[in-house]
C-alpha cells in the first residue's frame, strides 16, 4: 500500500503541509466549512416549523409527518460511514464539494413536490448530501486542528449551530406566513448559501491530498446500507402500516439481521473496511458512541416534535414558534462556547461530558411534565436547561474519540461517532413519534366522548379525526386536537429523559485522556515515521 500527499499546482506545499497553521489559516479555511455546517443545520431546521403546513396542505398523516423526517436521518445515517471512509481515502475537500453538490440537487427537487411521497424521496437525496456535511466537516477540522486547540474553535461551530438552529424555524416561519413565498421555499433557501460555500472551499481549503493503494469496501458498504435502513424502516412502519407482530415484521427483521451479519464478516475479512472493527476495542470509542446513540435518540426523536406542539398544541404561528426556541439555542451556544475555551485552556474535557449530560436529563425530565397549558416562561427555563446540557455534549464526544484513535482512523472514528448519533435519531423520531401518535389516538378518543358536540361532528365527519384533519375540523375537534397533542407531546420528553440516564453512565465510564498537542496531518505524518523506522 502507498500513500502519498500531493503539493499544489504551483509547485508549493499548502500550508497545512509546511507546518501547524495560524490562527488567521485556520479560520480562512474553516470559513468555507463553517457555511456548508450552517446550510446542513439550516436545512434541518428551517423545515421544522413548517412541517404542520406542509402535511396539512399535502394532506398528510402523522405518519408522513414522521417519515419527512425520517427519510432525511435514514439517508443520512446509512451514508455517514461511507463518507467517512472515503475520507480517509481521497480529497476531503472534493468529497465535501461533492455532497454540498448532492444536497443542492436534493433541495430543489424537494421544493418541487406535489405530494407527501414524493417529498420524501426527495428528502432521501437531501440526507446523502447532508450526511457528508456533517461527519467530512468535522473530520477536515480534526486533520487541521490539533484537539487540544479545537475547543477554541468549537464556539464557531457552536455559533454556525446556533444561529441556523435560532434563524432557520425563524426564516422557515417568515416564508410560511408569507403568502407569496410559501413552504417550498423552505426548500430552496439553502440553495445560494450551498453554492456559496462551494467557492469557499475552493479558494480557502487547501487539505493535502492523499492517495492510497487500496480498493474501496463496496461490499460492506451495501450491507451495512441494506441492513440499517431496513431495521429502520421496520421501527417507522411497525405499528402503523403493519403490527409489530407480524409477518412483515419479520421480514424486515430477518432481512435486517442477516445484512448487518454480513456487514461484520465483510469487515473482519476486508483490508479497508468501511467500519474498522478495530475501533470498538478501544474503551472511549465505544462508550462515546453508546452515549451519542441516546443522546441521538433523546435530542433528535424529542425536539422534531418541538414545533407541532407549539403550532398545533399552542396556536403559535410558524414563526412565532421558531422565535420560541431561542432559549434552547442560547444555552446551546453559551455551553459550547464557554466549554470549548476552558477546554483549550486546561486540557479537561470530561467534567464537561458529565456535566452536559445530567443537564440533558435534567432539561427534559422538566419538559416530560408540560401539557397544553404549561407557562411559557417556564417551558423557556425547561429548554434553556436542556440546550446548554446538548451543547456541552454532542461536540465534546466527537473530540474525545478523535484525541484517542489513530490519525488514519480519524474519518472512519468520526463518521462512527456521527453514524450512530443519526442512528439514534432516527430510531427516536420513529419510535417517539409511534408513541405520540398512539397517546394522541387515545386521548382523542378520550375526550370525544367528554366535549359537547365533538363526537356528532366528528361522526359527521366520517370519524377520522387527527392531524390530516385538523384544518378542516369544526372548532370542537380542533380544540380536542391541539389539547390531545400538548398532553402527549410530554410522554415523549419523559422517555427521552429517561434514555439520556445511559449517555450519562457512559460518559461517567470513559477514561479521560489528556488532549493531544498535534493536528491529525502532524499525528499522521508522525504515524508514517513510526511505521517506516
Amino acid at each position: 500500500m502507498t500513500t502519498t500527499a500531493e503539493p499544489l499546482t504551483d509547485g508549493t506545499a499548502p500550508v497545512e503541509q509546511q507546518g501547524r497553521m495560524t490562527h488567521r489559516e485556520v479560520l480562512s479555511a474553516l470559513s468555507g466549512m463553517l457555511l456548508a455546517m450552517f446550510v446542513a443545520f439550516l436545512s434541518s431546521t428551517v423545515v421544522s416549523n413548517a412541517l404542520p403546513t406542509i402535511i396539512t396542505d399535502l394532506h398528510g398523516t402523522q405518519s408522513q409527518y414522521t417519515w419527512v423526517v425520517t427519510a432525511t436521518l435514514l439517508a443520512s445515517t446509512a451514508s455517514t460511514p461511507i463518507w467517512g471512509k472515503l475520507a480517509d481515502l481521497f480529497s476531503k475537500k472534493l468529497l465535501i464539494q461533492l455532497s454540498i453538490t448532492i444536497f443542492i440537487v436534493g433541495s430543489m427537487l424537494a421544493g418541487l413536490s406535489q405530494s407527501v411521497d414524493t417529498l420524501i424521496a426527495w428528502r432521501v437525496l437531501q440526507g446523502l448530501g447532508l450526511g457528508g456535511l456533517q461527519a467530512l466537516v468535522q473530520i477536515a477540522m480534526a486533520a487541521m486542528i490539533s484537539p487540544r486547540e479545537r475547543g477554541r474553535y468549537s464556539g464557531l461551530l457552536g455559533s454556525v449551530m446556533a444561529v441556523a438552529t435560532v434563524g432557520g424555524p425563524l426564516l422557515g416561519g417568515l416564508l410560511v406566513d408569507t403568502s407569496w413565498l410559501g413552504w417550498r421555499w423552505c426548500f430552496y433557501v439553502g440553495v445560494p448559501f450551498a453554492a456559496v460555500a462551494l467557492l469557499l472551499l475552493q479558494k480557502t481549503l487547501h487539505l493535502p491530498v492523499t492517495k492510497r493503494d487500496v480498493r474501496i469496501d463496496y461490499l460492506g458498504a451495501a450491507f451495512l446500507t441494506a441492513g440499517v435502513s431496513a431495521l429502520l424502516i421496520w421501527v417507522t412502519l411497525a405499528g402503523d402500516s403493519f403490527a409489530w407482530a407480524s409477518p412483515e415484521t419479520a421480514l424486515f427483521l430477518t432481512g435486517g439481521v442477516l445484512a448487518i451479519v454480513a456487514f461484520v464478516v465483510t469487515e473482519l475479512k476486508a483490508r479497508e473496511p468501511i467500519v474498522p472493527l478495530r475501533l470498538f476495542r478501544d474503551r472511549t470509542t465505544t462508550l462515546a458512541i453508546i452515549a451519542s446513540i441516546a443522546i441521538g435518540v433523546a435530542m433528535f426523536g424529542s425536539s422534531v416534535f418541538l414545533g407541532q406542539y407549539l403550532q398545533i398544541s399552542r396556536g403559535y404561528s410558524p414563526t412565532a414558534a421558531g422565535l420560541l426556541t431561542i432559549p434552547m439555542v442560547a444555552g446551546l451556544l453559551l455551553s459550547s462556547t464557554v466549554s470549548g475555551i476552558l477546554i483549550t485552556k486546561h486540557g479537561r474535557w470530561k467534567r464537561f461530558l458529565v456535566a452536559g449530560s445530567i443537564l440533558v436529563v435534567i432539561g427534559f425530565g422538566l419538559l416530560g411534565t408540560i401539557d397544553h397549558e404549561t407557562n411559557m416562561v417556564l417551558l423557556s427555563a425547561f429548554l434553556f436547561v436542556l440546550g446548554v446540557g446538548i451543547g456541552m455534549t454532542m461536540q465534546n464526544l466527537v473530540l474525545a474519540v478523535q484525541n484517542t484513535v489513530a490519525a488514519t482512523d480519524l474519518g472512519a472514528a468520526s463518521s462512527a461517532v456521527a453514524f450512530f448519533r443519526s442512528l439514534g435519531g432516527t430510531i427516536g423520531v420513529s419510535v417517539l413519534g409511534a408513541v405520540l401518535a398512539t397517546r394522541v389516538g387515545d386521548l382523542i378518543r378520550e375526550g370525544l366522548a367528554q366535549v359537547p358536540g365533538a363526537a356528532e361532528a366528528a361522526a359527521a365527519g366520517g370519524g377520522d379525526v387527527g392531524l390530516a384533519t385538523f384544518a378542516e375540523a369544526p372548532a370542537p375537534i380542533r380544540t380536542l386536537i391541539a389539547a390531545s397533542y400538548g398532553d402527549a407531546t410530554g410522554r415523549i420528553f419523559l422517555i427521552s429523559a429517561v434514555l439520556a440516564v445511559v449517555a450519562v453512565v457512559a460518559i461517567v465510564l470513559i477514561r479521560e485522556i489528556a488532549l493531544s498537542t498535534e493536528s491529525g496531518e502532524e499525528r499522521l505524518q508522525s504515524e508514517r515515521v513510526d511505521q517506516t523506522a
